[in-house]
């Protein structure tokens, strides 16, 4: 059984930015078989029912939450039905979808109101055009637009939907202006600081571009609404069955979700980290699939015949399978046509980049490609604390990766590998961040914090076939490192990251330090093959796969980590604490409760100085110039978010920007004073070692500023012919350090002083 504590997200848009575009092992399908979508419907509704950890019929209740969900995926934010729409889709089928899925396997509800949804963006897609081309938008008035609509309802009328309307493109609009305004206003600011011999390149440059395009903000904001109508006529009756199962999944929980085949792959590749493909990163660009970065050391870049910002246009198989034109397809569609097999051939037609005057047919040999970006990396910095050297550790792990197939790969001996070299460099301390972590494996979770803890248990689950909780314990008789630790945290540590976190905090083993809480996701999800439980001669080949909620977690100390999270012992201000993110923001969340916490031994003999130690940071944090930032920019976001409106005035929104641009330019000049101020003595007060899994044998240390970006995400990423570069974008923080960095590693500072050498264990309660 596959156990998986993944991200709090969806597992379709893990890859939705284009990653997907590294092709996956797999055979290629470029014709979708006839499954009976109605049979995949019934085994999905009995397994949600029969196998879920709620253990709860599909009912009226569930078939209501099922419809609500399903019109939210479509219309998310309440601008294309109307209301009468969606109270005839009520009567219809808020109490019926149950019945007619387990008796019938009746979909057809699915495609009736996705035909409607269809029907009323094309109404509304002509009406933007006609209105694009016969309005002239003038911004001097008082009007704003709703940031969101989600828990607003929808339009009652025709005449109130058009004047909604009004409001969404006089914002693309007026942001269009705005932010053509504003390149315009940086380029001038960069011109300013040029050579003549730049200023001049810069202006053909700039000449070229203009020739390119002189579409106006109202014509580019039509343009966006006619891809917008062809991603929906790309979607095929399986896309439509994906969101309507997807819908019945999430009735139970924000984590239990129907997969496709292709979200099935994006789902492996999320949770090995690695793929079979040709190492290149997809975008769909308007009309165009554009390479928007080459894997280094992957098929592409060994090949050398694809290069960044080149054109995708068509897709062959093997040596000589026809060629299919895929600019008018959807990227996944595209990245179903470039997966295959570990050494076969994908040819690709391309336009270059480089000459888009022609086309080159081109043939690449897939094979595995690693994903450096997500893997774990380590620093070492040395620093003094009262006059003695300090050598702290700090390892950074993205995700709990692992490959489930052949086990012979995963983040707990990556993350080995990296201690162990840290340990023979000799450092006093210990930090392990996991911010932005948001899970993976299980078992990858419990043996990594095996590396910090004795033999004992990490975690409880608890489901309905069980009397007793599944107790999941560290097999590791000693840890490998005893030494003082922070665990770093934020609001979007979840899952194997709140395992680990709180395994650490009941053990006393070290400190928590972030947000004032994890994310809350406390579920394991299981996946189920629906082909498997298919009747035995129906056509299952695309019967897809159910990520389902099996068992719920629970601390050693009782308390679950569902909903609530795991709260930090020092709380740092952060930016995303203004964001409405965590399990308490989704919908149909299961429930935090208790269980009985267990008996284990505590890591110290004494408890840990968290009072000195918030007491320390707090007097810290207090005075930093840099967290009062970070509140200023919380404060204001939470403002934003709470009134969600935008400003329709001109004038209003460019004194805004203006602001904004003041308060950055205010900052960025503090800043150098901050850092001339410390000297050079203190500005480099902390030198700064990288660590990667290609370098952690190598006999020298190198230093972080010797590494490239290239060399830190393992990709060559193509740079936006937008992007505009200023010199005070690069000033850097003091020290070199962020300051949520900085800090948690003067908190490391703290407890190596506090607590000198590791401590002996002992038997204790739970805490």
């Amino acid at each position: 059984m596959t156990l998986s504590i993944l991200t709090p997200s969806r597992s379709r848009r893990l890859l939705a930015l284009g990653v997907a575009a590294l092709a996956l092992h797999g055979p290629v399908r470029p014709v979708r078989a006839a499954t009976d979508y109605g049979e995949v419907a019934m085994a999905v509704a009995h397994a949600m029912q029969n196998q879920h950890y709620s253990r709860h019929d599909f009912d009226d209740a569930y078939s209501k939450r099922m419809l609500g969900h399903f019109l939210d995926l479509l219309d998310f934010d309440h601008r294309f039905f109307l209301q009468s729409d969606v109270d005839t889709f009520r009567q219809d089928y808020e109490t019926q979808l149950d019945d007619m899925i387990l008796v019938n396997g009746d979909i057809s509800a699915a495609h009736v109101i996705y035909d409607l949804f269809k029907k009323r963006a094309q109404e509304r897609v002509a009406k933007i055009q006609q209105v694009l081309k016969s309005e002239t938008f003038t911004f001097d008035g008082d009007d704003t637009v709703n940031i969101t609509r989600k828990e607003l309802p929808w339009p009652r009328t025709e005449a109130e939907a058009d004047v909604l309307w009004t409001g969404i493109l006089k914002n693309q609009v007026l942001a269009e202006r705005l932010s053509r305004q504003l390149k315009a206003e940086r380029e001038a600011e960069k011109e300013a600081e040029m050579t003549p011999e730049e200023r001049q390149q810069a202006a053909e440059k700039n000449s070229k571009a203009e020739n390119k395009s002189q579409e106006s903000p109202e014509e580019k904001t039509a343009a966006f609404w006619e891809r917008f109508l062809k991603g929906l006529d790309e979607n095929d009756k399986e896309d439509v069955v994906n969101f309507f199962l997807s819908s019945l999944a999430a009735a139970y929980d924000p984590h239990s979700e129907y997969m496709s085949p292709s979200d099935n792959e994006n789902f492996q590749v999320g949770m090995k980290n690695s793929l079979v493909g040709i190492g290149a990163l997809l975008s769909k660009k308007e009309d165009a699939v554009e390479i928007q970065g080459i894997v280094v050391g992957g098929p592409a870049d060994k090949s050398g015949l694809l290069k960044e910002r080149d054109k995708i246009i068509a897709v062959g198989q093997g040596k000589d399978g026809a060629m299919e034109d895929v600019r008018a397809l959807k990227l996944q569609k595209i990245v179903d046509q470039i997966r295959g097999e570990e050494g076969s051939v994908v040819r690709l037609k391309i336009i270059p980049f480089s000459d888009p005057t022609v086309e080159k047919e081109i043939s690449i040999i897939r094979a595995k490609v690693d994903l450096k970006d997500k893997v774990a990396t380590a620093n070492l910095m040395e620093t003094t604390r009262d006059g003695q050297p300090l050598r702290l550790g700090w390892i950074s792990l993205p995700a709990f990766y692992a490959d489930m197939d052949t086990h012979e790969s995963g983040c707990t001996k990556d993350v080995r590998r990296l201690l162990e070299r840290l340990m023979k460099e000799n450092i006093n301390g210990l930090v392990l961040d996991l911010r932005g972590n948001g899970g993976g494996s299980l078992e990858e979770a419990i043996s990594l914090t095996g590396l910090f803890i004795k033999r004992g248990p990490v975690v409880q689950a608890v489901d309905w076939r069980r009397e007793q909780p599944d107790l999941r314990p560290s097999r590791n008789a000693d840890p490998l490192y005893n030494g003082p630790l922070v665990v770093m945290t934020d609001k979007t540590s979840a899952s194997a990251s709140e395992i680990l976190a709180a395994a650490i905090q009941d053990y006393g083993r070290g400190v928590v330090v972030g947000d004032e809480s994890t994310f809350g996701k406390g579920t394991v999800q299981t996946i189920i093959d629906m082909k498997r439980v298919m009747p035995i001669f129906s056509d299952s080949s695309r019967a897809g796969s159910l990520k389902i909620t099996i068992q719920k977690f629970y601390r050693i100390a009782g308390g679950s980590t569902q909903f609530k999270g795991v709260r930090s012992d020092i709380v740092l201000p952060q930016r995303v604490d203004a964001y409405e993110i965590g399990e308490d923001q989704l919908e149909n969340p299961l429930p935090y409760d208790v269980i009985k916490p267990l008996r284990y031994a505590l890591a110290d003999q004494a408890p840990l100085p968290l009072d000195d130690l918030r007491t320390r940071s707090q007097e810290r944090v207090q005075k930093q110039v840099e967290f009062r930032y970070i509140l200023d920019d919380a404060a204001r976001l939470r403002d934003q978010i709470e009134r969600n409106t935008l400003s329709l005035n001109l004038q209003s929104r460019t004194s805004e920007i203006a602001a904004n641009k003041e308060r950055r330019k205010s900052r960025i000049a503090e800043r150098k004073q901050r850092v001339a101020a410390l000297g050079d003595a203190q500005a480099n007060e902390y030198k700064i070692y990288r660590l990667t899994l290609d370098t952690v044998n190598e006999p020298a240390l190198k230093l972080e500023s010797d590494f490239t970006d290239e060399q830190t995400t393992g990709m060559r990423l193509a740079k936006d012919e937008d992007e505009v570069e200023l010199a005070d974008d690069k000033v850097k923080f003091p020290y070199n350090l962020e300051p949520v960095k900085l800090e948690g590693l003067r908190i490391l500072a703290d407890l190596i002083g506090l607590t000198g050498p590791p401590r002996t264990a002992q038997s204790a309660p739970g805490r």
